[in-house]
């Protein structure tokens, strides 16, 4: 059942590097796109199926166990030493942030008032510290998952907290490139559940353009922060006007 996931999310991932639909999968199977979506979301399914998919996708069942093998030895999350280290020096931040958006060793360089003989040892840095391989001539090879994520509450989302988070709202978000909604209603549990798939399935999408864009020319990409958060909250304003203290735990 593991195994299968793994297999599947291997070829979901190929399918949207060749720009594969499910309605083009569905097509060859001669099933419907439902069942396709059902098949990747439920991921479980036969060796034949695998094999048909493999045939779509245009490689072999060995070449996809190769791939999946490659990902699974990925790094998921840093530890809290690793994030302590990165966010102990602010160069060595940016190059962390700028490799996790698929700059170049030369986009840094020309950016960034930073050498190459710094740059090196930055990426040295980053490379003993398994979120980056540094190869020959000075090219970055990513290595981390696709939805690779610092630690909640740890080292650099406490940074982000304390030192950006301010900066990002300091904006009207009426410029182009910028939209702020603000949300209040009163919800079940289980609608609390949806709105949080909802915003994992966003997070999601989020990475997966972030890496279809990769290859456009750092002048065609900007950087762009997402925040997704939702709270079971009331205004400490309204809680003072209460007759009695809410005792609804949630």
């Amino acid at each position: 059942m593991a195994q299968a996931a793994a297999l599947l999310g291997t070829l979901k991932r190929e399918f949207k590097a060749l720009g594969i639909t499910y309605k083009q999968i569905a097509s060859q199977l001669d099933l419907s796109e439902n069942s396709i979506k059902r098949l990747f979301s439920e991921q479980n399914t036969s060796l034949d199926r695998l094999e048909q998919l493999c045939d779509i996708a245009g490689i072999s069942f060995t070449e996809l166990v190769k791939k999946m093998e490659l990902s699974q030895s990925k790094v998921e999350q840093l530890t809290v030493e690793q994030e302590k280290t990165i966010v102990s020096d602010p160069k060595l931040l940016l190059a962390s942030i700028c490799v996790l958006h698929y700059w170049s060793f030369d986009d840094i360089v020309s950016t960034y008032k930073i050498s190459k003989t710094e740059c090196i040892q930055l990426m040295a840095q980053l490379d003993r510290l398994k979120l980056i391989e540094l190869l020959p001539l000075n090219r970055i090879r990513l290595n981390v998952t696709s939805n690779f994520r610092w630690r909640d509450d740890g080292p650099v989302q406490k940074y982000f907290r304390t030192e950006v988070q301010q900066d990002f709202f300091r904006s009207s978000f009426t410029n182009a490139g910028e939209k702020l909604s603000f949300m209040s209603g009163m919800l079940s549990r289980e609608s609390h559940k949806r709105i949080e798939k909802k915003m994992e399935n966003l997070v999601s999408e989020f990475n997966e353009l972030q890496t279809e864009d990769s290859n456009l020319p750092l002048d065609d990409r900007f950087g762009s922060s997402l925040v997704l958060a939702i709270r079971a909250w009331e205004f400490s304003v309204f809680k003072e006007l209460r007759r009695e203290p809410n005792d609804k735990i949630f």
